[in-house]
């Protein structure tokens, strides 16, 4: 059998080991001076505050609520966790419940870092789909939410310039899209948009390969998911590279502002495409002048990245029925609730949207709801996904700073069909 190698090693695989290091990772053979069984749980939450309350409070109920399992948390900062992961699995020392960023789960469970979750249908059904991981036909992770994007404005901006307010049920068109930024332009903003590409890393497949997939391309032929060849270097996708080149060409967005949305806040800009975690700082900023609008239609309807961090099972974990124990218990919609509203995200079960302070029907966060109901697409489910992340990233900022787009993504499809290729197609027949 042909060993699979991860493509998440990196430079940071020192730290990682020297992390790992920190603390024995439990996999459910230990036992506590009580007779429990000690289930080790890692996230990537270090440096959060909000985040590790919300754990702790379900890890404390949990382990209160019944005596034949003892969960220990650890926490690792977010830039070294994955790397942490790896180097873990490289020593057999996973431990039981890990976190993990969806689109990088079908990596994860192709390696035999994960076995299936094994969750109740009543559970797993009841979350967004973007909040559920399959690989391999079978479910590996499932999260407590998922995050969205749109487009923040001000109302008093928007009808200032005559620009229509767009909905749900009627989008920009690409034409409008660009006329508004065109016409606020002549406004007097410098850059009338801020799309974040200040940011590096996942924001860019995240946040522009759906103004792709609106304009018709993908980033994989997700038929076969064996070749990029004509999604990601076809017409359409020729179409959208243009067009994600002419906003920086004609002045309408920029590269050089802070990542974040204080150019929005402080009246720098006219638009921001940003996510749902930004909206409470715009609410109090704005107030009721605040707009929460979808991303345009570029032709084949609003797209927006969908799939965020989620909880799994290693295939390390000696008492998965503990681990799924756990899992359970922390599913229900109260701690999904809380979560959100300290988060700032989305509740991954309708019940505890309907609960939340920001996401119920009428919450003044609910039309993200309705974005990630309605337009999300998940990225690739294949082990291929870190590779055409990093390959996409790489060819939008070619793009973005004037290279041929033909050439570029051609240069980017050679790049992922290599990688999947040398993977014997990672398992796709």
């Amino acid at each position: 059998m042909r060993t699979r190698t991860p493509i998440l090693v990196s430079a940071g695989l020192v730290t990682a080991i020297a992390l790992t290091g920190c603390g024995q990772a439990g996999q459910g053979d230990a036992t506590t001076a009580d007779g429990r069984t000690e289930l080790t749980m890692w996230t990537h939450s270090a440096g959060n505050p909000a985040e590790l309350e919300v754990y702790e409070q379900i890890i404390s109920d949990f382990n209160e609520s019944q005596d034949e399992y003892q969960v220990v948390h650890e926490s690792f900062p977010q830039g070294a966790y994955n790397d942490a992961i790896v180097a873990a699995a490289a020593s057999g020392d996973l431990p039981c419940l890990l976190d993990l960023d969806g689109p990088i789960m079908p990596n994860w469970a192709w390696a035999g870092y994960l076995q299936p979750l094994g969750l109740p249908t009543e559970i797993t059904d009841s979350l967004l789909p973007t909040a559920v991981g399959v690989w391999d036909d079978e479910i590996y992770s499932a999260g407590y939410w998922d995050a969205a994007l749109g487009i923040f404005a001000r109302k008093s901006v928007l009808e200032g310039n005559g620009i229509r307010i767009p909905t749900v049920e009627e989008p920009w068109t690409t034409d409008e899209f660009d006329a508004a930024l065109a016409t606020l332009k002549d406004a007097g903003y410098e850059t009338p948009i801020d799309i974040g590409a200040e940011d590096t890393g996942e924001w860019w497949p995240y946040a522009y390969s759906p103004f792709l997939q609106s304009f018709g391309g993908d980033l994989i032929d997700r038929n076969t998911m064996l070749s990029a060849d004509g999604a990601l270097n076809g017409s359409e996708a020729l179409a959208w590279g243009d067009w994600f080149a002419g906003l920086f060409a004609d002045g309408y967005a920029g590269n050089s502002g802070t990542v974040g949305n204080q150019e929005f806040i402080d009246d720098e800009v006219a638009l921001s495409y940003t996510g749902v975690w930004n909206a409470v700082a715009a609410l109090d900023a704005v107030g009721d002048d605040l707009l929460i609008l979808p991303p345009p239609d570029l032709g084949n309807g609003p797209k927006i990245g969908g799939g965020s961090w989620q909880w799994a099972i290693s295939s390390a974990c000696d008492d998965a029925d503990g681990a799924r124990a756990y899992l359970e218990f922390s599913f229900q919609d109260k701690y999904i609730t809380e979560f959100a509203d300290q988060q700032v995200v989305i509740p991954a079960t309708d019940a505890a949207a309907q609960a939340s302070q920001y996401f119920g029907d009428d919450g003044a966060l609910r039309p993200f709801v309705e974005f990630s109901e309605q337009y999300a697409v998940l990225r690739p489910e294949t082990p291929a996904y870190a590779v055409i992340s990093a390959t996409f990233e790489t060819a939008a900022k070619d793009i973005m700073n004037g290279a041929d787009v033909q050439e570029t993504l051609n240069r980017a499809v050679a790049e992922i069909d290599a990688n999947i290729e040398s993977n014997d197609g990672y398992g796709f027949q």
